[in-house]
Parts: C-alpha cells; sequence; structure tokens
C-alpha cells in the first residue's frame, strides 16, 4: 500500500468531503417526519397483533383450563 504524506492525505480529505451533497433543512425535516410516521405506524402495527395473538392464546387457555 502506498504511502502519503500528512499534507497529501489532508488535500486528500478535504477533495472528498467537497464532493459530499450535504441535505437541505427541508429534507431533513421531511425525513424526520417519515421517520416517526412510519414508527408510529409499525407501533399500531404490532400493537394489534399483539392484542390478537393474546386474545387467541387467552381463548385457548379457557377452552382447556
Amino acid at each position: 500500500m502506498a504511502r502519503t504524506n500528512p499534507l497529501q492525505f489532508i488535500q486528500q480529505t478535504r477533495a472528498e468531503v467537497a464532493k459530499i451533497i450535504w441535505p437541505t433543512r427541508r429534507e431533513v425535516l421531511l425525513t424526520t417526519v417519515m421517520v416517526f410516521i412510519m414508527a408510529a405506524l409499525f407501533a399500531a402495527f404490532f400493537s394489534v397483533v399483539d392484542i390478537i395473538i393474546r386474545m387467541g392464546l387467552e381463548g385457548i387457555l379457557t377452552m382447556f383450563g
């Protein structure tokens, strides 16, 4: 592996960082809102599934208990 001196490394690093396209404030806000919406939807879905499974198990246990 070729070795570079620290000055070349810093220059190369700065050149690579300059290529990054940073998201706008609006993009970050929209993405954050979407994450919260999806988290809420998944929480609601798994809550409903949990309730259905619990009711099913309670029904089975009361039949045999």
